[in-house]
């Protein structure tokens, strides 16, 4: 049997884990993965829908016989890992590079079209 407080634990250690790796304030695992976004994979927010849908139900107390502690202790642990391997430093190293990225282009194609407009016009 599923100790619901456990579970709330758990979950709430997972909320406090993605608010600290993504800089944001969480209400509860919910709110959290709905700012996490895509950042996460897709099997990680089914992970986080499978404990929260625990959660409910364990506040139940017939239907919290019926669930499984594996597939739950597994999703917790998968989630946990993924929310570890998060390096918040290389994000926002990633955001900086990929932001002159774009800048530099848009500084080279803009000289190209220069050029290329003085060529046409004859100043060049």
């Amino acid at each position: 049997m599923i100790d619901p407080a456990e579970i709330q634990r758990k979950n709430a250690s997972l909320a406090k884990l993605a608010g600290k790796r993504f800089s944001f304030e969480p209400k509860g695992l919910g709110h959290a993965m709905r700012k996490v976004g895509r950042r996460l994979p897709s099997r990680m927010h089914a992970h986080a829908h499978q404990l929260l849908d625990a959660e409910q139900k364990a506040g139940h107390p017939k239907i919290r016989m019926q669930l499984k502690a594996e597939p739950i202790e597994k999703a917790y642990e998968e989630l946990h890992a993924a929310l570890e391997a998060v390096d918040p430093g290389d994000m926002r190293k990633g955001l900086i590079l990929s932001t002159l990225g774009m800048v530099s282009f848009h500084v080279i194609a803009v000289f190209t079209l220069l050029i290329v407009v003085l060529v046409w016009r004859g100043f060049l």
